[in-house]
């Protein structure tokens, strides 16, 4: 209580003292971790708004040290486009010196206005192959750019990223405006935020006042920053040539001098204004003195409580050692409850009375299906899986995979010999569910659209493609199946459990290949050469992908029982039946999902059909590459989100009229 009365006294004499100090004008939006969701846009993605006096300033960036590739102000520059000589002059080196890793430096940058946005631009050729623009944005560049601005401002698609190509860089950077130009700011600079700092602790940095910074990145008092995201700081100097974090602010204050008083006021209009300042002055001592305090105290408190192991001794086993021994010692990054989602560098060891907790001590309401129940932590919902026996193998792959499309491994717990792993949250489920269960749940919903089923599809052929393409080693993931594919809250397809996934570590002609005596998946979907050779390689997830779209098509099981229930046929070999012989079209409509209501253009799904019926070749060789597949179904995709249903029925009445020679 005492804390509150404490803050609430600094706030309201701080408010006192603000009140009567000039501000800047609002200059840019924080960007809010909003970087990390590259597959949407906003506002303060795209940039910083060209709103300054000027068009064109110098203006400054800050950038870690990282050793050996930039570490010194030769190849910070190369980087970033700035000059060795200027770098080192405003950071007091020289031009070769290398510096120690993760040393704050200033780049001195020309910013100017590049359409609606200020920007200094910079190149990058991609170095090796599986970068990605989240990669190069928040790893290379260290969130001076984004994703999204990497996206808009660059011809290549994100699948189309190749080692060699040359990409433009547009680094976020600003000019003043007029009201931080009246203010005395005659400098902007993009800082990076590191854990545990604030505003407040920033402004101490720099010597700007609090508000100042706030108004220039549209926060108010009570936003929240997070740490490895940049903010822009108003500077009425250059930023000193050692930036020391935590450091106390200058002995000349950055607040603006009183303002001069009028010529022809009297002597005891002087003094009232000289009363004022001081009383002014006296109030903000004060204010600092008290906010101080209170953090001095929260700190003790903070330290004289221990904290929390991550692991008790006590239920260690050897296949907790052996997966504690795999997770990386690097300090994982910065991430908000939103930005979990986006990018898992390592795995989080979280102890079994926290999955308790979360999972309302695994209770049956809780339970998703198996052995998976729903957890919530601190308000973020998670999925937590038990399993038994040794799981290193699926925590070693997901730690080092990270792809929108499969789904993310953030922590484990090794309790009893059982392990229990935390995954990202699918809202809605699996893909079977929503195809084949026949739960009131599924039955009273809204089946999935035509457009939402290509999305799913073009959603898993672009996992598979990253697995078997930009991962290295390739993995083959050897049981995908519509049960595997999860639904998130925007029926986005995540591909998950990877307890059966292989590295492809020879790769010749054939993409690659293996030999096992153990053969095991899910029948319906297992590719004929891996049940009768046991041979594993990439075109077996190709398979397995034909039979998903198969599905996703007719809304018909893997495995087709025949209505008296006397025999059965596989779906990859009833799509022969429909596309080969006479009265096609009359047979593929019969065999699109009844739930569709008809709704979906024709052409297109015969095209989706024929790329399934491809990849469920008999013949291995016979099967397209699944980069070749999600090439198709990209351009499937770009033109059902042109398709207008209202125009399609027009279509199929004109075609019925006319020769039915295509579907012969």
């Amino acid at each position: 209580m005492a804390t509150i009365q404490c803050a609430a006294t600094t706030i309201l004499l701080l408010l006192l003292f603000t009140s009567s100090i000039p501000k800047s004008h609002s200059q840019q939006e924080y960007v809010n971790n909003k970087q990390l969701d590259c597959d949407n846009e906003f506002n303060s993605t795209k940039g910083n708004i060209c709103n300054g006096v000027s068009t064109s300033c110098t203006s400054y960036l800050t950038f870690k040290s990282s050793p050996p590739e930039y570490a010194t102000p030769s190849s910070i520059s190369y980087l970033l486009n700035s000059t060795p000589s200027l770098i080192a002059a405003a950071n007091n080196i020289t031009d070769v010196e290398s510096v120690a890793a993760d040393t704050l430096l200033t780049v001195p940058i020309n910013c100017s206005c590049s359409g609606p946005y200020y920007q200094h631009n910079a190149s990058y050729s991609i170095k090796i192959l599986g970068e990605t623009y989240f990669t190069i944005a928040n790893n290379t560049y260290q969130s001076l750019t984004t994703c999204q601005a990497l996206r808009a401002q660059n011809r290549f698609n994100d699948r189309n990223l190749t080692k060699g190509l040359n990409l433009h860089v547009p680094l976020r950077c600003a000019c003043p405006t007029e009201k931080q130009r009246q203010a005395g700011f005659n400098y902007l600079l993009t800082y990076l935020v590191s854990k545990g700092e604030s505003i407040s602790s920033i402004g101490e940095i720099f010597g700007v006042d609090e508000q100042s910074i706030l108004d220039a990145n549209e926060l108010s008092a009570n936003s929240v920053i997070f740490y490895f995201t940049p903010i822009s700081v108003p500077l009425k100097t250059e930023p000193p040539a050692k930036i020391q974090r935590g450091a106390t602010p200058p002995e000349d204050s950055p607040l603006p001098p009183p303002p001069p008083p009028d010529g022809d006021s009297d002597s005891s209009k002087k003094w009232v204004i000289v009363g004022i300042v001081v009383g002014v002055v006296l109030l903000l001592l004060v204010g600092v003195a008290l906010f101080f305090l209170c953090r001095r105290q929260r700190k003790k408190k903070n330290e004289a409580t221990p904290p929390a192991k991550p692991f008790s001794a006590s239920t260690t086993t050897e296949t907790s050692k052996k997966v504690l021994d795999s997770i990386p010692t690097s300090q994982s990054w910065s991430l908000s409850s939103e930005g979990v989602r986006y990018m898992i560098e390592s795995v989080s060891v979280y102890k079994f009375e926290e999955l308790q907790q979360a999972t309302g001590f695994f209770s049956e309401e809780n339970k998703i299906k198996g052995s998976v129940y729903r957890a919530s932590f601190k308000g973020d919902h998670a999925a937590v899986k038990v399993l038994k026996g040794d799981v290193s193998g699926e925590i070693n792959i997901l730690k080092r995979i990270n792809h929108f499309n499969i789904i993310r491994l953030s922590g484990f717990c090794v309790y009893k010999g059982d392990t229990y792993l935390v995954y990202e949250f699918a809202e809605n489920d699996s893909l079977e569910d929503w195809l084949h269960n026949d739960s009131k749940k599924y039955v009273n919903s809204v089946s999935l659209s035509w457009v939402q089923r290509v999305q799913i599809a073009h959603d898993v052929a672009d996992a598979l493609n990253y697995l078997h393409n930009y991962t290295s080693p390739p993995h083959v993931h050897k049981n995908l199946k519509s049960g595997n594919v999860l639904l998130d809250g925007n029926f986005r397809a995540k591909i998950s459990n990877f307890g059966l996934a292989r590295a492809v570590e020879d790769r010749g002609d054939d993409g690659g290949f293996q030999l096992t005596r153990h053969v095991v998946g899910t029948q319906g979907y297992m590719a004929p050469e891996y049940i009768e050779n046991g041979l594993i390689t990439p075109k077996m997830d190709v398979f397995a992908f034909g039979v998903v779209v198969l599905e996703l098509l007719s809304g018909r099981e893997a495995i087709v029982r025949d209505k008296n229930g006397t025999g059965q046929q596989m779906l990859s070999g009833i799509v022969n039946q429909v596309l080969e012989g006479e009265n096609v079209r009359e047979k593929l409509g019969g065999f699109m999902d009844p739930n569709l209501r008809g709704e979906y253009p024709l052409d297109l799904a015969y095209s989706m059909a024929e790329l399934a019926k491809l990849c469920v070749a008999h013949d291995l060789n016979s099967r397209p590459q699944i980069s070749e597949v999600f090439m198709t179904l990209s351009k499937i995709q770009s033109s059902s989100l042109d398709w207008d249903p209202s125009d399609d029925l027009e279509r199929s009445r004109s075609v019925s009229q006319t020769s039915d020679s295509r579907y012969r």
